[in-house]
């Protein structure tokens, strides 16, 4: 397997996921955010005409001031939460694909603001598909939710995509409830519009450069680092499946692109890293560590209770879809220090550096 080092293609070459994108109108929510940056940065790689609706970045640092995102999609500023808003962008922007990734997606904020959560998750969904089938321009939707939305019994195994979903936190529940909503669209609604193609993509934890949420891991590390504090783990030997941001922006785009063409892909999709990217939190700091530098440990108590192991199958996304992600763990990891350590640098130009890694990325694809 090449690593991040080899020697990158950057030619205009496209995988053949890549190419239905070239000149569509394709709208982002949730574009202000992380993972909606990345993909907006990968959509713009492939010549994309992308629109976002977002809310204002909610962190001082934060991607998409970091890359100038607003400068290269046609950004919106407004909440799913408003009905009115979100049928209006649909209206200008027309558009022909849609990620819906616009979330509360924190799940310490779950339990201090419930209600925000479950209107954000469940009814800015339901605002969201509603426009979406009445827009005639509007083939194929794909929403963002979690692995978090699957009852957890601390199994030793994957979830799969039948199991039963559910939550015993705001979040959780909240995520599980879209899950209901989409379904709804994607069983009965959408024939009664204009019979757009719907799917969810349900990720596990991811990491990357340019996250500062709080109460999250690798933002956390950024923070100790840079003040020279201690790092406080409130459960070091949770068992999480990272994986790079990109896994998952790359697991989008193949889904959009298959339901374009394929109304079989309507329904639901794990994207999960292989069984050694299920790793302890201790792991991920450890690895941090070694491909930046170590970070002074404390250990505490959680304000809330979280899982100890989530874990998810990802065969159905593998053998429909050919969904294979290039990045081990290690390599994932190198890619977010490398990210990270840049920035603290000063460098520059992150933009450049954002680039680089998704044309890397790309590159282990086989371009």
């Amino acid at each position: 397997m090449r690593t991040p080092e080899t020697p990158v293609n950057t030619s205009r070459e496209t995988l053949p996921f890549e190419q239905p994108y070239a000149g569509r109108r394709v709208l982002v929510t949730g574009h202000t955010g992380f993972t909606g940056g990345w993909l907006c940065s990968w959509l713009d790689l492939l010549g994309a005409r992308v629109a976002g609706l977002g809310l204002s970045p909610l962190t001082d640092r934060n991607l998409f001031e970091t890359l100038n995102i607003a400068e290269r999609v046609s950004s919106h500023m407004g909440n799913i939460n408003h009905p009115e808003t979100v049928n209006r962008l649909f209206e200008s922007e027309k558009p022909e694909i849609v990620f819906h990734l616009a979330a509360q997606p924190i799940v310490s904020e779950g339990y201090s603001d419930p209600y925000n959560t479950f209107m954000t998750n469940v009814i800015g969904t339901l605002n969201v598909l509603e426009a979406a089938r009445n827009c005639a321009a509007t083939r194929a939707v794909v929403c963002v939710t979690t692995d978090k939305v699957y009852e957890n019994r601390e199994w030793c195994y994957g979830y799969r995509e039948h199991d039963r979903l559910g939550g015993k936190d705001p979040y959780s529940a909240s995520k599980a409830g879209s899950e209901v909503v989409i379904a709804t669209y994607q069983q009965t609604m959408a024939a009664r519009g204009n019979d757009v193609a719907i799917a969810s993509a349900r990720g596990g934890n991811i990491i990357g450069g340019g996250d500062w949420s709080p109460n999250r891991i690798v933002p956390d590390f950024a923070r100790a680092l840079e003040a020279d504090a201690p790092l406080v783990l409130r459960n070091p030997s949770a068992t999480r499946p990272w994986q790079h941001v990109l896994a998952l922006v790359h697991g989008y785009l193949v889904l959009a692109e298959r339901l374009l063409a394929d109304r079989g892909a309507v329904g639901a999709w794990n994207f999960g890293p292989e069984d050694e990217g299920n790793q302890p939190v201790s792991a991920l700091v450890e690895a941090l560590g070694r491909h930046w530098r170590p970070a002074r440990l404390e250990y505490g108590t959680g304000a809330f209770p979280e899982a100890h192991f989530l874990h998810l199958s990802s065969q159905k996304a593998k053998s429909g879809l050919g969904w294979k992600p290039p990045l081990s763990f290690d390599e994932t990891v190198r890619l977010t220090g490398e990210w990270y350590a840049a920035h603290q640098a000063g460098s520059s130009d992150m933009k450049a550096l954002t680039d680089r890694q998704i044309s890397r990325y790309r590159a282990l694809l086989g371009i």
